[in-house]
């Protein structure tokens, strides 16, 4: 059974990726170097670390390594950000990221490069409308994924990673519940599929996992014999039919390194291969086609609102402060509720670490 909201799918602007970046300053040789290093001593002034997701620049990620930060996904890099001394985090990635630490962290100020930075599960699934949609189905229990506003966390019973939905609603159907799951439509198929839960599904996706293509990877794996699918499980049902390997991002970090294959080719987000590379640096990567091979496309397998982030905005936000992420207290209290649940189940699970790699 399926049901789907009346929302359009597409009710808001996407900016192209390639637009954004031919837009973003870009520093070289010496310039770079220095703009680097002043981050890094800005950091330690201002008692800040820097939380990265995988999608970010890889400049991002390798400065969040080297100064003692953190380089994962949406609710480890919150759950990181909590644990850490810091007074300040500083979060770069996309704007729900940025929330969901402060929902962990509300004594902390927490900074984003910049707060124009958005995500199409979260836009796709404005609160109004989804609260309206859990009236209508009051029977279900509602579970949100991490990509999603505070609003809509506060709205839900669980809050999931992609790591851990399938666990979480195996568990709550054997407690015999029905499922109100959003945003993205193809991970709620996929959890469907594999769980045989009763589920109802709202009507969202991903601007870049949407666009990857069966016929064009069918393609692509007969040119290379040798390689391995690796498919992140926001990609549509096709898509995901054709893996070697479906998981987070972080599942996927594994695959690349444990899977015996020499060439990889990979259906998520492109700024993954900065970790792929440190965890199979002898295998060759390749992007998954997308709609960009035979049509045009807004992402062409690198998120536009994840490329928004970079040393520029970065630098400015340590440097002049603003950008800083806020909170309204009564919807944190129901997103922290929410949230938590989860990390309970989590640790039920004796889960080492909760939800990284996801998207």
């Amino acid at each position: 059974m399926t049901a789907v909201t009346a929302q359009p799918l597409r009710h808001f602007q996407v900016p192209e990726t390639a637009w954004v970046e031919s837009h973003m300053p870009r520093f070289t040789g010496a310039e770079r170097d220095a703009v680097i290093e002043r981050i890094k001593t800005l950091l330690k002034e201002r008692d800040a670390v820097l939380v990265a997701h995988y999608y970010v620049h890889e400049d991002l990620q390798r400065i969040a390594e080297e100064t003692g930060g953190c380089v994962s996904d949406s609710l480890d890099m919150a759950r990181f950000g909590q644990e850490h001394p810091a007074s300040t985090l500083v979060v770069a990635g996309v704007r729900f990221m940025g929330e969901t630490a402060k929902i962990l962290s509300p004594e902390k100020t927490v900074l984003m490069p910049t707060l124009e930075a958005e995500c199409s599960l979260d836009l796709g699934c404005p609160a109004d409308a989804f609260e309206a949609f859990c009236d209508a189905h009051p029977d279900r229990t509602v579970v949100v994924y991490s990509n999603t506003s505070a609003r809509v966390k506060a709205r839900a019973d669980y809050v999931v990673t992609s790591s851990i939905a399938v666990k979480l609603v195996e568990h709550l159907k054997a407690q015999g519940k029905k499922i109100l799951w959003a945003p993205d439509r193809h991970l709620g198929h996929h959890i469907r599929e594999t769980t045989g839960a009763d589920m109802v599904l709202w009507d969202a996706t991903c601007v870049v996992h949407d666009e990857f293509r069966t016929r064009g990877l069918d393609d692509l794996k007969k040119a290379h014999p040798e390689a391995a699918v690796l498919v992140h499980p926001e990609s549509p049902a096709g898509v995901i039919a054709q893996a070697d390997a479906v998981g987070s991002t972080s599942q996927l970090i594994k695959a690349a390194r444990e899977l015996p294959h020499p060439t990889l080719i990979v259906a998520t987000d492109s700024g993954i291969f900065y970790k792929m590379r440190q965890a199979a640096p002898h295998k060759t990567f390749i992007e998954a086609p997308t709609g960009g091979h035979s049509a045009t496309c807004r992402s062409c397998a690198h998120c536009p609102w994840m490329a928004m982030n970079g040393l520029h905005n970065l630098l400015q936000v340590l440097e002049q402060g603003g950008n800083e992420v806020q909170v309204d207290e009564s919807v944190r209290e129901g997103a922290l509720r929410s949230t938590q649940r989860m990390l309970d189940f989590a640790r039920q699970l004796q889960t080492p670490v909760l939800g990284r790699g996801d998207a």
